[in-house]
């Protein structure tokens, strides 16, 4: 269970001038509790305290840094259960999801643990020509400083875990702001992070309503900003950033290729869960299906039986695979592109119904690749078949979207692998799986429109640092 209210935390300490935020238990719809809303001045002061604490986090040594993260994963061990309830309820993830979640929340900080203590430099030979003979380079990564992370509501532990991990293990202190409707996991993190000795001022996890969040973006005082939510938003915030480094991890409509080669039942499989999982919020959920026309009516048999078989209902039972979308309003808006593309010619599958916040989970043939449910991001339980003959064809396919997230491709042939690797503009290319597979210390991001930079802790400390240069010359 949910405790009665939270306390944000604002510059290391539990504060709680009121409980403004209502966070609802997303199967319910009912007040699960409520939270802290911090206000403009809670976030100056944040911001304040973050800046004031920069010298003090690149003077902190990368043991302690290490020592604060593997506490963090020890901590969020000891209270998985708990951790995987209140996702749960929050999120409305089905129980199942909320536990895996739960333990790469714990392999994030284990990860940022390890990588705390392996942020190199290198010497750099000076001479390349006559006049550089007596001179002698070195360059190290230093923290940028205060940063902005804001995380989304679909993973509202490991997407926060993916800014707040690599901030510490970098150096760099930090406000975030979480998710309105999901900032439970946030605060349970900023919990055990004020257990730590982390100097004064290195975090504060205000949550704030958008429209009085401004200053995570504009203020000078913030050299980093690091945002995952949707594109839309992503976008303008960038514009508004000013002069500070801009991180953004934006979505998709991601697509996995079945060549005539697969093991069918195995990509069958693989795909009914990466289309499906966590009721297809998340940004890699497998959303476009092309088939080789030479299996495609033996596919599209397996999966609309898979998909119909599919367990709806309350997240907290244990055999749920489809649960909430995250709210009316969202199910309301996916419904409606399920509506459009048959009034223009799709035909659906299997599911299609809505029942307040429960949208079926829903397969679909025929969909005309103009029409919102192919080109832009579904981010809930709904997919589209399409036939190919041709290799090159399905790669073109995968190419013509506004987003670039990660690809699957099932196929026995590595020359196409490679091809496919070679030709897909996406930052992620995932042979024999789904395009919804991720580990978290991997390089992982977008191009296009989903977004810049890189989340994988090796990766996030590097946009996290900045390469100093000294120069030494010997007379």
């Amino acid at each position: 269970m949910l405790e009665e209210s939270y306390p944000y935390y604002l510059a290391n300490v539990s504060e709680k001038p009121n409980a403004d935020l209502e966070v609802t238990n997303k199967y319910t719809g009912e007040v699960a509790t409520r939270v802290a809303m911090a206000d403009a001045t809670a976030i100056e002061k944040g911001i304040e305290a973050a800046s004031a604490a920069e010298d003090a986090m690149r003077d902190y040594p990368a043991y302690a840094r290490q020592d604060v993260l593997n506490h963090c994963a020890s901590r969020f061990q000891e209270r998985a259960e708990e951790l995987a309830q209140a996702l749960c309820i929050e999120a409305g993830k089905p129980i199942k999801d909320s536990r895996g979640e739960v333990t790469r929340l714990i392999d994030t900080f284990r990860i940022g643990a390890e990588e705390a203590t392996r942020i190199y430099g290198e010497v750099l030979p000076m001479d390349i020509n006559p006049r550089a003979v007596n001179y002698s380079g070195m360059w190290k990564r230093v923290p940028v400083g205060a940063s902005s992370l804001i995380s989304p509501f679909n993973f509202p532990l490991n997407l926060a875990a993916h800014k707040v991990a690599p901030a510490i293990a970098a150096g760099c202190p930090f406000v975030m702001k979480p998710a309105s409707a999901t900032p439970i996991g946030a605060l349970i993190i900023g919990e055990v992070l004020a257990e730590t000795d982390l100097p004064k001022g290195a975090f504060s996890i205000l949550p704030a309503r958008r429209d009085g969040a401004g200053l995570f973006t504009t203020d000078d005082r913030l050299k980093l900003l690091s945002f995952t939510g949707s594109p839309g938003v992503g976008w303008d915030l960038k514009a508004k950033s000013g002069k500070k480094k801009v991180v953004l991890e934006l979505g998709g409509n991601a697509a996995v290729i079945v060549d005539a080669d697969a093991d069918i039942d195995d990509a069958v499989e693989r795909i009914v869960f990466g289309a499906y999982y966590q009721s297809g919020q998340s940004c890699i959920s497998v959303q476009r299906i092309i088939v080789h026309e030479a299996i495609y009516d033996v596919v599209r048999a397996k999966l609309t039986k898979r998909v119909g078989a599919l367990v709806m209902g309350d997240p907290k039972n244990e055999d749920t695979f489809i649960g909430p979308m995250i709210s009316e309003k969202e199910a309301t808006r996916l419904h409606g592109w399920i509506n459009d593309a048959v009034a223009k010619g799709a035909k659906v599958l299997t599911g299609g119904h809505r029942d307040g916040v429960m949208l079926q989970a829903t397969l679909l043939e025929d969909v005309p690749a103009d029409v919102e449910l192919s080109c832009k991001e579904a981010f809930g339980p709904v997919a589209v078949l399409q036939k190919f003959s041709n290799f090159d064809d399905a790669l073109a396919v995968v190419n013509d979207s506004d987003f670039g997230l990660q690809a699957g491709i099932f196929t026995r042939d590595i020359y196409k692998a490679h091809k496919a690797w070679d030709t897909l503009h996406v930052g992620g290319v995932v042979i024999g799986d789904v395009p919804s597979w991720r580990v978290d210390h991997m390089p992982y991001g977008g191009v296009k429109d989903s977004g810049l930079g890189r989340e994988g802790l090796r990766f996030a400390i590097e946009d996290m640092t900045e390469i100093r240069l000294m120069v030494i010359r010997t007379p």
